[in-house]
Formats: structure tokens, sequence, C-alpha cells
């Protein structure tokens, strides 16, 4: 019989699956849950040592005779202290120590309860990881739970290996153990540095084997997208490959990704059973929502770092490698394959939401904007590098563009859109142009970029102003909140014409659709130096198209 604490139960299931088999285990009650379940687990076998400090070096010692990972598991308090030691050597030594500490409830640290310090992180920088599990509650809890000691157990190998740090809060009553069996906690493996491992290419030819392969690009850097278009063409082929305009630079229409999912309603024929998702991070939360619905018999994640990113909630596998080796691999391996039903499926699904696409023709609006700017790109043949600030911008761009998109999608902030594209321009000043796409509140935020003696003249700005942010128009039940407006959206009366007059920029306006034609031709054609073409649209009105856009492809 095991404990009933969840967290003990998955850390123990996972320390099985890791194929741990020795645990030194040291005296307390706070711990007794977690002792309880390795002496109850016939995989592990347990060896009690009283001092914490001496317990570290007794399981560094196993760890240096059989060169695999040994449990060591202490008590709440001082106790994880006492293993500091021994942390540090097995740091230096690079020994794949899993250090397991008890912990007090959050709510107890501080409050002078016995045997309680702050614990988390507390034998940093000595070990590798260092993750606290929560007590969880629900499945998203459980998830998280899971997802941390896989994160953990994964770096005692990755680049050399070393010690970590598994902390375990755990509250009253501890005593209770009448859990039949350990859960079937899911194990996801680490492929490090995929040109030394055989099970990368075994890997690639498993997925393509597959009925329902799907192939996930999020953000990649404009040098490794130039570097993927032929083998991606071959991949897509025989899998599905989803990318955005922040991973795809092949000029055409972009993927009409969200437009798809809305046609599709959740249909679990669309769904993959085998996924490969490369790269940063994808704007579509429809996307998201629909792949964590997926049921995948293989999931993978690749990224150099080995880092355990389980976006899509079913992770597997994680390939240690950059995108170029992995989807080299996946384009060698497409050699023989046929083309699947999925792969069919998926291109009359595309082909039908553009056909759809090409007929909208939108009120004047945000929409309508970033439309015709993309439209007199393509009809123009107008060159350029596209820099878009997050929000509305980059998913309005998303629908448009012809070509890969710069976006400072690392943590999706709104702060220094403007300024990276001043600064790419100034560093290309002499060589191509640069337009930024950019929303009011970015923009307003951000204007200390044109308070610099180097602007360049290539650089034009799109200033989207419907008085707000108009996003928080389009969030379902944010309009119960009479504050969304002042408040919650910075409602404003602000232009853009002063801060060009104060900058020497040229400085162009649109009320309606008539001026945005009219406007666009001088904003592209304009020869004296920096411009900014400001397009003032209504917030509703924006709303209220991108509905209708969207209520197209139901």
């Amino acid at each position: 019989m095991y404990s009933t604490k969840e967290n003990v139960n998955i850390l123990t299931a996972l320390l099985v699956k890791e194929g741990i088999t020795k645990a030194v285990v040291c005296p307390g009650s706070r711990n007794s849950p977690i002792v309880h379940n390795l002496c109850a687990c016939p995989d592990i076998e347990c060896y009690p040592v009283t001092d914490e400090r001496s317990a570290g070096f007794v399981a560094l010692g196993m760890s240096l005779a059989d060169n695999e990972p040994v449990v060591v598991c202490v008590t709440s308090g001082s106790a994880l202290l006492n293993v500091a030691p021994a942390a540090a050597e097995a740091f230096y030594q690079k020994r794949p120590l899993v250090i397991i500490s008890a912990d007090r409830p959050p709510q107890w640290i501080d409050q002078q309860d016995g045997q309680t310090l702050q614990q988390h992180r507390a034998l940093e920088p000595n070990v590798r990881k260092s993750v606290t599990l929560p007590e969880p509650h629900n499945d998203e809890e459980r998830w998280y739970c899971n997802r941390l000691v896989n994160e953990a157990l994964n770096v005692l190998h990755l680049n050399g290996g070393g010690p970590v740090h598994i902390n375990v809060p755990i509250t009253e009553p501890l005593f209770d153990y009448d859990v039949m069996q350990l859960p079937d906690e899911r194990r996801i493996t680490v492929y490090p540095a995929v040109t030394n491992d055989t099970s990368v290419y075994e890997i690639a030819a498993d997925f393509f084997c597959s009925k329902k392969p799907m192939v996930v690009l999020g953000q990649l850097i404009p040098e490794v997208v130039g570097n993927l278009l032929e083998p991606i063409e071959e991949i897509k082929k025989v899998a599905v490959v989803i990318q955005e305009k922040l991973a795809d630079d092949d000029i055409g229409p972009s993927q009409p990704l969200d437009e798809a999912l809305m046609m599709i309603e959740g249909d679990d024929s669309y769904r993959p059973d085998h996924l490969i998702y490369i790269g940063g991070t994808i704007v579509s939360k429809r996307l998201r929502q629909f792949l964590r619905k997926s049921e995948c018999k293989m999931s993978i994640v690749v990224n150099e770092g080995g880092d355990c990113c389980d976006t899509f909630m079913h992770t597997t596998d994680i390939i240690q490698g950059s995108a170029e080796e992995v989807i080299s691999i996946l384009a060698n391996e497409t050699v023989g394959v046929e083309q699947k039903a999925f792969v069919t499926q998926w291109d009359k699904l595309f082909d039908k939401a553009k056909a759809i696409r090409n007929t909208i023709k939108p009120r004047f609006s945000q929409l309508l904007a970033i439309k015709t700017f993309h439209n007199k790109m393509r009809e123009e043949a107008i060159d350029g590098q596209l820099f878009y600030a997050n929000s509305s911008a980059v998913r309005l761009g998303n629908i448009f563009s012809d070509q890969y998109i710069y976006v400072n999608r690392g943590v999706n902030g709104i702060e220094g859109s403007l300024s990276t594209a001043v600064g790419y321009a100034i560093a290309h000043q002499d060589e191509e142009d640069v337009y930024c796409v950019i929303g009011d509140l970015s923009f307003f935020y951000d204007q200390n970029a044109l308070w610099n003696e180097s602007l360049s003249p290539n650089l034009s700005i799109l200033l989207l102003n419907n008085g707000g942010g108009g996003i928080f128009h389009q969030l379902s039940g944010l309009e119960r909140s009479p504050y969304r407006d002042s408040a919650i959206g910075a409602e404003h009366t602000t232009s853009a014409e002063g801060i060009c007059q104060a900058h020497d920029i040229v400085y162009l306006s649109a009320h309606n659709e008539e001026e945005l034609y009219e406007n666009l031709d001088k904003f592209f054609n304009s020869e004296e130096g920096p411009v900014l073409l400001e397009v003032f649209t209504n917030v509703e009105d924006d709303a209220q198209a991108l509905k209708d856009y969207y209520q197209a492809f139901k």
C-alpha cells in the first residue's frame, strides 16, 4: 500500500520509470510518506542513514559504484541544508544525485512553525535543477507535478549531468497509506545530441509510419527559416506541417490556420496521432487548445537545450538538437513514404479556407488596413523586412502576410516593439527597407524609440490607432466590467502627429478607406526619410470586422 499523497505517488512512480533502484533515507515525520513509498516499492532498495550529512555522501558513493542515479531523502527544515556538502561534491563531479526533501505547506513558512525554512532552491547553485512540487487538486496541477518531476529527472543526464533537488510540500495528515498501486505516470524521455544518437532516426521513421503525422513550427529566426525551406517541402508531402509567418519565409499567402480550425469546430479526424513541435512560441491560442485535446501516441518537442517545454501537455519525448538538424533527419526519412490521407484532408481544408478568405471584403477597420497594406506590397512587389508588434497587430499579420514576420514573441510584451524595428533599421539602413506595423498602445508606450539621433530613413511605421487596447473588445465576458475601456483597455485620444513633428518624421493619416488607399501610395513611395501612416479606426468596428471575418468560416 502507498501513501495517499498524490505528489508523493507521482514522484515515486516516475523514479521507478527512471530506473532508480537505490535510495538512502533519513528519519523524520514530514518525509515519512516519501520514505514509506520508497520502502514499499519493490523496485527500489532503501538504506537508512540517520545523519543527513553522511547520507548525502553515502548516496554519492553508491552513484559512483554503479554509475546510476541514487536518491537521498530527508525531512523538512535544516535536514536539507545538511546535504549541501554532498550536493556540491556531486555537482562538481557531475554525479546524478536525486535529493528529495519533504517540506511544510507554503503558508506555514516563516510563521515560527517547527522545522520550517525557505527550502525551494536552498541548494543552488550547486544543483543542476530545483523544483518544488504542488499538492495537486485538479488535472492541470497533476500535469504540472508530473512535468516538474520529469524536468528534474531529465537534467540528471543532460550536458554532463549532475545532482537535482526535488522539494515536496506535504500537508497533514501524513500517515495514511491506503493507495493500492502507484499511478501510471507519463515519463518524458530526452534524446541528447542528435548527431550522436541513432534513436532520433528511429523516432523519425516511426513518426512517418503513423496515420496522422503533424509537424508544428514555432517561431524561428529568419536565417534558420531560410535553411529549412527545401526540407520542409519534402516533409509536407507526407506529413501536415503547421507554421505561422513567424516560421515561414516562403513567399505566398499565409496558412489560414485559425480560419481552418474555425471550420472544423474540433473535428477529431483532424487531430494528429503523432506530433513533432519545433521552434519557439506560436501566436494562435486556438491551435494550442486544439492540440492539447489531441491524444498523441508520440508527442515530441525539439530544442537545443533539451528543455521540457510541454506546451501541448502531452509530450512523450524531447530531442536535444537544432531545428536544422532534426528537420534534415525528418526530410531524409520521407524517402519512400507514401502521402497520407491525413495530408490530403488538411490540404483540402486549407484550400477551402483560402478561397473563403479571398472573398471577404471587410469594413473600414484595422483588418482592412492590414489586408490593404499586404495587398499593396504584393501587387507592387515591394520588398522589405516586416516587424509586427504583439497583440492584435501580429494576429492580423499572420492572416495576410506573404513573408516572414519579426515579432518579440519571447514573452509577448508590448514594450520595445518599435525600438526593435528601429534598431534593425539602423543596422541595415543602406541595405533594405523596414516596415513596423504597430498598435497604438505599443507605439505610445515605446515612442522614445524615435528620440534617437541615429533614426534611419529606411524606417516606415504603420500605426493602427483605435483609441485603446482593441483586443480587450474581443475577450468574451470582459464587457461586463464598466472599467473595460477606461482602465483595462487604456482608452485615449492621443495622436502621433506631434511626435512625428518633434522627430522630423513624415506624417500621414487615414480616417476612411479612400484616405487609406491614397496615403498607402505615399507611404510606400516616400523619399524624405522615416515615414509614419496613422490609421484611425473605431474600436467597436475593429472588433465587429474580426468577428465577421471568422464567422465566414463557420
